[in-house]
């Protein structure tokens, strides 16, 4: 079949394998073009591995430092008639990526919080990596099932305290409008944690420190974003804040169940990009197109894998890391400037209808959405027959 984009609101409904394959391609690329890393982890557990910052995490241990990875995702299997979902053919490049490099790589397809899919990694670890080294926690779920009671928690974006009236754009009919959003209740703000907080991220540490597969000095660490003021009302002082406030909890948690091992948590705050899981938060369509504005005219636009590469050779395996008064790595700091937000709160302040396309960087912002799905990546060619079947070697 001929693969166009199908697009549904803040969603893209398929996938381009050949599109998949190039843009993993073109990451391992950068990766293996940055010459010696210096130490890095050498068995490494990712997820939330097939998408954004999970996959770059991969990728970067795999082709930087030769690492064996076990991935674990929630991913739809083509069919002959449809496609499978981007993060299925972006898993399947990577097999095939790692296989002709002789690098061990395995992916369990299912539902990270399970208690299932955690005794089959345990499992996987056991057989062919030994322990584990680093273990990347980079999970974005709008719900959660409770492992032991089978209660379902759902996420909500939502402000905490009082409602927020703010700029959106609305990718979908091309339109700058008010959006205007009512505080969480404390059921919502509850739930919220539960799903994004740090309790799985908890549970997986504890199952891999009770089958003794964390090595000494295993290193740890779960994503976030922090932003600035023109994002705070939507994630810091919101339900998603309140939910990445418990990440931290979960760090320190984590090093003092593990003392015994040496184990390292930490957070990591990244910069702003378009994801999958932005796309759907009001505010940062509008918000990201802003700063990649400003942050290519100034030459310190990063993506995900320039990040993540950053964030183990600067931060994660750097000797003495940098740390901000909450003890997280920060990457964000090319964008949280003051310097920074104050370009980009003034176009804030000026866009409108008529002015967006002129002011922002939207053409960007829509490369990068269609990118990652497969789509709009050079080299491709997208009128060729395309076999949506692709596997997992």
């Amino acid at each position: 079949m001929v693969i166009k984009p199908k697009i549904r609101g803040f969603i893209c409904t398929n996938a381009h394998p050949d599109g998949c394959a190039a843009s993993v391609a073109q990451q391992i690329e950068y990766v293996s073009s940055q010459g010696d890393l210096g130490s890095g982890p050498k068995n490494v557990l990712v997820i939330g591995s097939s998408t954004g910052y999970g996959l770059a995490s991969r990728i970067v241990s795999a082709f930087g430092y030769g690492a064996k990875t076990l991935g674990v995702c929630f991913e739809k299997a083509p069919t002959e008639r449809k496609t499978a979902t981007a993060g299925w053919y972006n898993t399947a490049a990577f097999h095939k990526e790692a296989k002709a490099k002789g690098l061990f790589a395995e992916t369990i397809n299912g539902d990270a919080f399970s208690n299932e899919i955690k005794a089959q990694a345990l499992e996987t670890i056991k057989r062919e990596m030994g322990q584990v080294d680093l273990v990347i926690y980079s999970l974005a779920s709008p719900r959660r099932t409770d492992p032991e009671t089978g209660e379902v928690f759902k996420s909500t974006l939502k402000p905490v305290g009082q409602a927020y009236t703010t700029k959106t754009y609305d990718t979908d009919k091309d339109r700058i409008h008010e959006v205007a959003l009512e505080p969480a209740n404390e059921d919502e703000i509850a739930q919220t944690i539960k799903v994004m907080g740090g309790e799985d991220w908890e549970l997986w540490l504890e199952a891999l420190a009770d089958a003794d597969l964390l090595a000494e000095g295993c290193k740890t660490t779960a994503y976030t974003y922090i932003g600035k003021e023109l994002t705070w009302p939507i994630y810091g002082q919101a339900t998603i804040g309140k939910a990445k406030e418990d990440l931290d909890r979960a760090a320190a948690a984590i090093v003092s169940k593990n003392k015994a091992k040496h184990v390292e948590a930490y957070v990591s705050s990244l910069k702003a990009l378009v994801t999958q899981a932005s796309s759907a938060i009001p505010v940062m369509p509008l918000y990201i197109s802003l700063i990649y504005k400003v942050m290519k005219e100034e030459g310190t636009h990063e993506g995900c894998i320039e990040q993540i590469k950053g964030l183990f050779s600067e931060r994660l395996f750097a000797e003495s890391p940098e740390l901000d008064e909450q003890g997280r790595l920060r990457m964000d700091g090319k964008e949280t400037n003051e310097a920074t937000q104050a370009k980009i709160k003034a176009l804030w302040d000026q866009v409108t209808q008529e002015n967006f396309h002129e002011l922002s960087d939207y053409a960007g912002y829509h490369h990068e959405f269609l990118k990652l799905f497969g789509f709009d990546v050079a080299g491709v060619d997208y009128e060729a027959e395309q076999n949506p079947l692709a596997k997992w070697e």
